[in-house]
């Protein structure tokens, strides 16, 4: 196969990777971006994402899809209410101060992990797709007649790769919907903007609080339901996504929702393309230099402002 196919098909991979990435790192964004806090524990919502996932899945009788389907909606649900409530018993309680809620969330990640690992057990398992059909990919090249297409032995994906690129996809128009379209969402910018302001006209800025870890927590544990039938459910998967979520929302420009995506999508495929041709070790060492570039010579990020 030529270099081309190849480069298409690592670019389709990459393409997962950021989907999961950007639903996952919007969550953290949003969080920082409303409450000022650095969640710590955002990669264990991920985490428990996929581990109800499995849980659901697995007690749900009838075809694949119907599990599936059903992990989709429970998984988040329930995640995005236990963030609810941990803001509501432990962030609220130390005011929400920087230093004691990255303490505090620390708290939360070890023992979601522990607990986790006390009734889940060590063994990574895997969840069935709903669908996996297998696609040929055409290729595209220059031939005696003209443009000519063939499709290269090995070049394919699976539908369902393609489903979570779509999925991620709508999710995030539905969360610039939400921010952008609907009162919730100016509530949301009315106490980023200023908590005090926002608390003089009435607004209740704790229920926002509340509502925003939890879509938080929630929006983890989607991306985890979407790639758990590709990456199996253990208690330890929450490191890599909560490092690459940091990677891409201090790239984007902290608490910039555009610049989030943007940089989950730009990390996503470098990381897909160089996984390939060289070593997802690599990949993570040019996502970490990327970061420190970033802070030395823009310390706002690509897409943030700086300080007026």
């Amino acid at each position: 196969m030529e270099f081309g196919p190849y480069l298409m098909l690592a670019s389709l991979e990459g393409a997962v990777t950021a989907a999961v990435l950007a639903l996952t790192a919007i969550g953290l964004s949003l969080v920082f971006g409303v409450m000022r806090v650095v969640n710590v524990a955002h990669g264990e919502f991920f985490m428990l994402g996929a581990v109800l996932a499995w849980w659901v899945a697995s007690h749900v009788g009838g075809p694949p899809a119907v599990g599936f389907v059903a992990a989709l909606v429970i998984a988040p649900l329930a995640v995005g209410a236990l963030a609810a409530l941990a803001d509501m018993t432990v962030l609220k309680r130390v005011a929400y101060d920087p230093e004691r809620t990255i303490v505090a969330t620390i708290g939360i990640l070890y023992i979601l992990q522990q607990v986790t690992l006390m009734t889940y057990g060590p063994e990574a398992r895997p969840v069935e797709a709903p669908f996996n059909t297998r696609l040929a990919l055409p290729w595209v090249e220059w031939g005696e007649g003209g443009i000519q297409l063939y499709w290269p032995w090995g070049l394919s994906t699976t539908s369902y790769k393609l489903f979570v690129i779509g999925a991620a996809a709508a999710v995030l128009v539905g969360v610039w919907l939400l921010m952008a379209r609907t009162r919730i969402g100016l509530l949301m910018r009315a106490t980023q903007l200023d908590r005090e302001m926002a608390l003089a006209f009435g607004i209740p800025v704790e229920r926002v609080y509340a509502m925003v870890f939890g879509i938080g927590g929630a929006l983890a544990a989607l991306g985890a339901v979407l790639i758990v039938p590709i990456q199996q459910a253990h208690y330890l998967m929450g490191g890599d996504p909560l490092l690459l979520s940091f990677i891409v929302v201090i790239i984007g420009g902290l608490g910039s929702l555009p610049g989030t995506v943007a940089a989950a999508v730009l990390i996503g495929l470098s990381d897909g393309i160089i996984s390939v041709f060289f070593s997802p070790t690599l990949a993570k060492i040019l996502a970490t230099l990327l970061v420190a570039l970033v802070l030395v010579f823009r310390p706002q990020g690509l897409f943030g402002t700086g300080a007026k």
